[in-house]
Order: C-alpha cells, then sequence, then structure tokens
C-alpha cells in the first residue's frame, strides 16, 4: 500500500512552471519596484510560490489601505457606514482593517471596479487555501495566475488616486468671472468615487439654486452641471434627485428649479405630477402666444426657457403633439412674396425658426407624428397648400429623420 503521507511531501515539492507569471512582474509601479518586491517574489516563485502568492496579495493590500488613505478618509468613513462595514475615519481603523474589508472598503469606494473586486476576492481565498495546507499543497501556475493578475492588474500596476475635493470645484465656479472646468477636473470628477461625486453635485446645485450668491458664481456652477452631467455616477444622480424633491416640497417646480434639475441630470427623477404640472404651465404659455411671424419678437424668451430645460425630452405624452403643431406652425411659417418682403417666398420668424428645429430634432418627434399632424392638423396642412412653405415642413421632417 502506498504511504499517503510521502505522496503528500513528494506533491509538495513539485514547483509550477512560472514564466507566464513572470511576464506579469514588470507592470508593477516603480514605487514597489524600488522596495524590491519583485526580486523576493521572483526568488520564491523557483522555490516557494505558495509564498508567493501570500506576499504578492499581502502587498496589493497594503497598497489598497495606502490608496483607502489618499483618496481621503471623509469618503472612506461614508462608504464603511453605508456598507455595514467597520468603522474607517482614521488611519489607526485602517490599521486594523482585515483584508476582505479592504479590499471591500476599497470597491465601494470606487478605487476597484466590480470584476476586479470579484477577482480579488477569489485571489484571497486561494491564498488562505495555501495557507492553510502548507504541507498537503503547494501552489500550481494556475493558483499563482489567478492571484498574480488581479494583484498586479488591478492594483500594484495602478497609480493612486488624487480624489478631487469640494474644496478644488469651488475654487473654479467662485470667480469674480465666466469659468469653466478644465479637461482635468472633469476627469477627476469622472473616476470620484460616489461619496465624493455626491459632495460635488450638492454644493454646485445648492449654489445654482441660492439667490443670495453673485450671479456669476451660480451661472459658473450651473455651467459645470451641465458640463459634468453625463460623468455622474447614476446611483449619485438617484441619491441627489431625492435631495432636490425635497427641497422642491409639494410645490409645482419653477422655471429656475426646472432648469438645475435639467443641468444636474435629475428631472427624470422627479415626481411625475411635478413635471406634467411645470409643462401645462409652459403650454398655457404657448396658447397666449401665436406662432405667426409677427410675433418674433416675443418668440426668443418662450422658446429659450423651454430649451432651457431640455426642451420636450420629459414633456408627458399627452402634451407632446401641442408643442409639436406650435414650433412646426412657428418654423414653417406663411406665404410670403408681398410688402417689403417682396424677394421672400416664406415670411417665418427668424428668431423663434432656429430655436424650433433645434427643439424638433432633439425631442421624441419623429418622421411619422409630423405626418400625422400634417394630415390632421388643418393649420398645417392650409400653410402647406404653398409648395414653398411645404418644401419647409420637409426640412423639418428631413432634419428628425437625422
Amino acid at each position: 500500500m502506498t504511504n499517503t503521507k510521502s505522496l503528500s511531501v513528494a506533491h509538495a515539492t513539485v514547483v509550477a512552471p512560472p514564466a507566464p507569471v513572470r511576464g506579469l512582474l514588470p507592470q508593477i509601479r516603480e514605487e514597489w519596484q524600488a522596495k524590491k518586491l519583485i526580486k523576493r517574489v521572483s526568488k520564491l516563485l523557483d522555490v516557494d510560490p505558495s509564498s508567493a502568492c501570500q506576499r504578492l496579495l499581502n502587498a496589493s493590500v497594503h497598497d489598497l489601505r495606502e490608496k483607502i488613505h489618499i483618496a481621503g478618509l471623509d469618503i472612506a468613513a461614508e462608504a464603511a457606514k453605508q456598507n455595514k462595514l467597520p468603522t474607517a475615519a482614521t488611519i489607526e481603523d485602517l490599521e486594523h482593517y482585515g483584508t476582505m474589508n479592504v479590499i471591500h472598503l476599497a470597491y465601494h469606494m470606487g478605487l476597484l471596479t466590480r470584476p476586479a473586486w470579484r477577482r480579488l476576492l477569489r485571489a484571497y481565498d486561494i491564498r488562505k487555501d495555501l495557507e492553510h495546507e502548507d504541507d498537503e499543497y503547494e501552489a500550481n501556475e494556475a493558483d499563482c495566475l489567478y492571484v498574480f493578475q488581479p494583484c498586479i492588474e488591478d492594483v500594484l500596476s495602478k497609480d493612486p488616486i488624487q480624489v478631487i475635493r469640494v474644496i478644488d470645484i469651488k475654487e473654479i465656479v467662485e470667480q469674480s468671472e465666466p469659468s469653466t472646468l478644465t479637461k482635468l477636473a472633469m476627469e477627476d470628477f469622472e473616476h470620484a468615487p460616489a461619496p465624493r461625486q455626491k459632495d460635488i453635485w450638492r454644493y454646485l446645485t445648492s449654489v445654482t439654486l441660492d439667490p443670495k450668491r453673485p450671479d456669476i458664481v451660480r451661472q459658473n456652477s450651473y455651467r459645470a452641471l451641465k458640463g459634468m452631467r453625463e460623468l455622474a455616477q447614476r446611483d449619485v444622480l438617484i441619491e441627489v434627485a431625492k435631495d432636490f424633491v425635497k427641497r422642491i416640497g409639494r410645490k409645482q417646480p419653477s422655471q429656475l428649479d426646472f432648469q438645475v434639475a435639467f443641468a444636474a441630470g435629475v428631472l427624470p427623477y422627479l415626481k411625475k405630477l411635478q413635471i406634467t404640472a411645470f409643462f401645462e404651465d409652459y403650454a398655457t404659455q404657448f396658447k397666449k402666444m401665436s406662432p405667426h411671424w409677427s410675433q418674433y419678437g416675443s418668440h426668443g424668451s418662450l422658446l429659450r426657457g423651454l430649451d432651457e430645460v431640455g426642451g420636450l425630452r420629459h414633456c408627458p405624452e399627452e402634451l407632446l403633439e401641442g408643442f409639436v403643431e406650435w414650433l412646426i406652425l412657428c418654423y414653417i411659417g406663411e406665404p410670403g412674396g408681398y410688402g417689403r418682403g417682396l424677394n421672400r417666398p416664406v415670411f417665418y420668424s427668424d428668431v423663434g425658426a432656429p430655436i424650433c428645429v433645434r427643439l424638433l430634432s432633439t425631442s421624441r418627434v419623429d418622421e411619422s407624428m409630423i405626418e400625422r399632424l400634417r394630415g390632421s392638423k388643418s393649420s398645417i396642412k392650409a400653410a402647406c397648400a404653398n409648395k414653398h412653405v411645404a418644401r419647409r415642413l420637409e426640412a423639418i421632417i428631413d432634419i428628425v429623420g437625422t
């Protein structure tokens, strides 16, 4: 009968070929290269791959601790609280964090992607197996790859993130002249953890809505919101939208409320009744204002106000056709060729027409709706009896179609 113990010992002396693993080592940052980590791990790969795996994982966890500190203890404390992790408000707290909690906290702070987080947890499971079975099992090449890849590619090869702070945004927007966010500030915001994005978003919306602030600062904040709208995380927008809804309360949102909600990307999250009430009020204003070209002097403010809240993107379905009919009539105009416009075949609102076509082209309007209105609305049908006016309607259809 074969001796089981002899087999275990014999198996433990087998060292897996480390060549594919060695190819990952040069990716480690110079900071860690200077600590001679590579040399020590490289030597261990030849004689004790299990220890090499454990040492590399320990290094990556130490690196994550430092990155958490650099990112900001305020973010760490908030992320720990929200995800029911141990307190992480001080450096001492972090020092007492176990390996798994460090990995969890780094993920919830946005320092690790979800795939990287899952890979590191698998690497940690492998390390625990190797740690508890030293006399029975030695890491093979597959184990080394499973540990080395996430530790190096997701942690040790990546620089710490200098997380943008609220004060950095304040310095940009609180100027005595028009200012915009730099490309670097936009990139820093995009990669900032959710808690920091949330703080910045709340600051900018608060400043934009504050009538006590200088107009130039409010305008700068408004531009910053619009510029970063596509970069904010979805969960951040949902949280900020809750604050916004609470701030508005039960009242009907004002024009400014809607403008800021649109700029901040939270308009879709407002209560449906409030959105409907706002557009109903706007529909009343449109009914009072004629789309006739002779009213061009009044078209600008009305249409720009609608444009500044995202146009018809969030308009309730039951009100949409009424707006579209008005915009079409304003754009296509009426037959000209008389008076001072003898050489002008169509009279239309020079002020309103460009905004009308922009509103139509950036809304949910499509060719089929315009064709349906041409056939069902007598006002549009009558205007399009003239070939020059009809060509302007075709122009709208072409623009909407593309």
